[in-house]
């Protein structure tokens, strides 16, 4: 692993983050990489468009009649504020279902300000303000398309799971049968890829070769413009994803984290990047509040993919004493020569 990013306290290094970076374009061409792109990891909540893709090639957006903002929910790692569990619930409605015929869990929301309220009103979180509650909806709506068990959606032997896998080994070039799988914290499986797999998958998310089905190139285009169109659904206030996708032209950049440290990104072709890009990032200490923002946005401001100067606090990333003064700051420690 290489030093990624830097925490500075004063004028001396206190701490480093390290971790992995690839990217490469649309034709498999690499264009940067930092350590082994060989390396392997789970992709987590970055595989959500991927999940969403099989609920929209079997014809889930015709027979529910799924809105933009719905499949951006499905694709979503949302904050659990009230515009993402009234969209889950809506979704949930329009499939005929209801909250406990969900499998994830519950937790309370990311967001801190719906987070303390419900903790004044003694409310419980419910499974819709799982992170997670879009995808599994999804998941549901496809195994109705399906005639397919509910009970049984999260299974790996499961028909839902099934069609995803072999999405996502389509997607990374990966020989049916050989990727290795666990579970994830929402308790539907998840995938080990190679660094240079994961950044394919998002180069080929926003730029689909001619080599895909007429069918899924165009189911691409809904998730990408799903996402890029709805960012605010795809995390929520204050979210790493939301604003990158905020502070980019509209449609350019489909931004999706994972736990544990991991970011994936697709760049849709354009002037400087003809062929697009797609970007894998993982931090190896699985920090999220760090290093990940700070690497993420100063990688795309190399890139020229960011057209404002809003996430200017988040690299360099001030680090502030009690009393609200500056002490240091974390700096991404990788020199981005294109």
């Amino acid at each position: 692993m290489n030093t990624l990013a830097e925490v500075y306290r004063g004028n001396s290094v206190e701490s480093a983050h390290r971790g992995y970076i690839h990217i490469e374009d649309g034709n498999g061409r690499e264009i940067f990489s930092v350590g082994d792109p060989s390396f392997k990891t789970f992709i987590r909540s970055a595989a959500k468009p991927f999940q969403a893709i099989p609920f929209i090639l079997n014809g889930g957006l015709e027979r529910f009649g799924f809105t933009e903002e719905e499949i951006a929910l499905s694709c979503a790692s949302h904050a659990g504020e009230s515009i993402h569990v009234e969209t889950a619930k809506r979704m949930l409605d329009k499939l005929g279902l209801q909250e406990s015929d969900l499998k994830c869990g519950t937790h309370m929301p990311f967001d801190e300000r719906r987070s303390a309220e419900m903790l004044r009103r003694d409310e419980k979180p419910t499974q819709l303000h799982n992170n997670c509650s879009g995808k599994h909806t999804s998941m549901l709506g496809q195994a109705l398309l399906g005639d397919s068990d509910l009970g049984g959606y999260l299974s790996l032997a499961h028909p839902v799971q099934q069609e995803i896998l072999r999405i996502i080994e389509l997607f990374t070039d990966i020989e049916s049968g050989s990727m290795e799988t666990a579970v994830d914290g929402c308790s539907a499986p998840n995938y080990v890829l190679s660094m240079r797999s994961m950044a394919r998958s998002y180069a080929r998310l926003v730029n689909p070769p001619s080599s895909f089905s007429d069918g899924l190139r165009t189911a691409c285009g809904i998730v990408t413009t799903a996402m890029t169109g709805h960012p605010q659904l795809i995390a929520g206030t204050n979210r790493l994803d939301t604003l990158i996708m905020e502070s980019a032209p509209k449609g350019t950049i489909v931004s999706k984290i994972g736990a544990e440290g991991v970011w994936l990104c697709g760049i849709s072709p354009n002037e400087r990047w003809s062929d697009g890009l797609g970007i894998a990032l993982k931090i190896g200490d699985g920090d999220d509040r760090r290093a990940r923002p700070v690497v993420a946005v100063e990688l795309l401001k190399a890139l020229g993919a960011l057209e404002s100067d809003f996430l200017h606090d988040l690299s360099p990333m001030p680090i502030k004493s009690r009393l609200g003064e500056k002490v240091g700051e974390i700096r991404c420690a990788v020199d981005f020569d294109f």
